[in-house]
């Protein structure tokens, strides 16, 4: 039994966004814990996953409101932190892996180079020893050839080979807390299970507590230790991971229901049905 006290502790977070039509309520009262752990939060597009996943980061759009009765990471109220203290947590102490590193990585700088500006600045590294850091990551996130990497321009890198670099990136602070949004969605299945691996082995051996976001309820229960399931930016049920299959919310059954399976004699798969009692939590 873990009796580690949780690293984040979010209860009653709410994030919504003023449009010129209406106001957006995008996630409604979440509240859960993270310590030392893989927590996976699954959903439908537009559930509200991502953006719990940045507001913890203090990453919500200006046209956006964050609200919680409290968000607190460590000894750091995220919710009444300023940016400059933000600045000090974010990158360093909880990193975030966003969905496409095509997207997500500067076109006109080298891997290397965007890899070593992830390094805290108080560390005073030279440029040799930078870059000796950021190889022995490369190495780490398993790269083959480090050094013809890290003179690449995301571009020339692979989908696989890119979320790796984000990955390494992410990393270079030494985070506490990494919160990975749909990390693997667009690799092919061998490269899937390879992040994957990579991700698993670096959260054990480094102690990191992981918020993974995901579609993939069958990669989540597999992955994680802990199944957050949301629905219209509200949590509607929490399992452990391995017990996903017997979950007991209709939300939630009927995700798994409309999954293929092989094997299965059905012809058509399940049709999600919604019940507007869903809205009220």
């Amino acid at each position: 039994m873990n009796t580690q006290p949780p690293q984040l502790i979010v209860e009653d977070l709410h994030v919504r966004f003023r449009t010129p039509q209406r106001l957006v309520h995008a996630v409604r009262g979440v509240s859960f814990q993270v310590g030392r752990e893989k927590i996976g939060i699954v959903g439908e597009s537009g559930s509200g996953k991502s953006q719990t996943g940045r507001a913890i980061m203090k990453l919500t759009p200006p046209n956006g409101t964050l609200t919680a009765r409290r968000l607190q990471f460590q000894e750091v109220d995220l919710a009444a932190a300023s940016e400059r203290e933000m600045l000090r947590v974010r990158g360093r102490r909880i990193s975030m892996i966003m969905q496409d590193p095509k997207h997500a990585l500067d076109p006109v700088m080298r891997v290397g180079a965007q890899i070593a500006e992830a390094i805290p600045q108080d560390l005073r590294l030279s440029k040799a020893e930078k870059r000796d850091r950021v190889m022995a990551m490369l190495e780490a996130v398993h790269i083959r050839n480090p050094a013809r990497v890290f003179a690449l321009y995301p571009h020339e890198v692979s989908g696989g080979m890119g979320q790796r670099v984000m990955i390494a990136m992410m990393l270079m602070a030494e985070p506490d807390l990494l919160i990975a949004d749909e990390p693997t969605s667009a690799l092919d299945v061998t490269v899937r299970m390879q992040v994957l691996a990579i991700l698993d082995d670096l959260v054990t051996r480094r102690g990191l507590g992981l918020i993974f976001i995901s579609h993939d309820l069958n990669l989540v229960a597999t992955f994680c230790d802990r199944v957050l399931i949301m629905y219209a930016g509200r949590i509607v049920e929490e399992c452990a991971a391995a017990e996903l299959a017997n979950a007991q919310h209709p939300y939630t059954q009927g995700l798994l229901a409309s999954l293929p399976r092989i094997g299965s004699r059905h012809q058509k798969l399940a049709v999600l049905s919604r019940d507007p009692a869903w809205l009220e939590g």
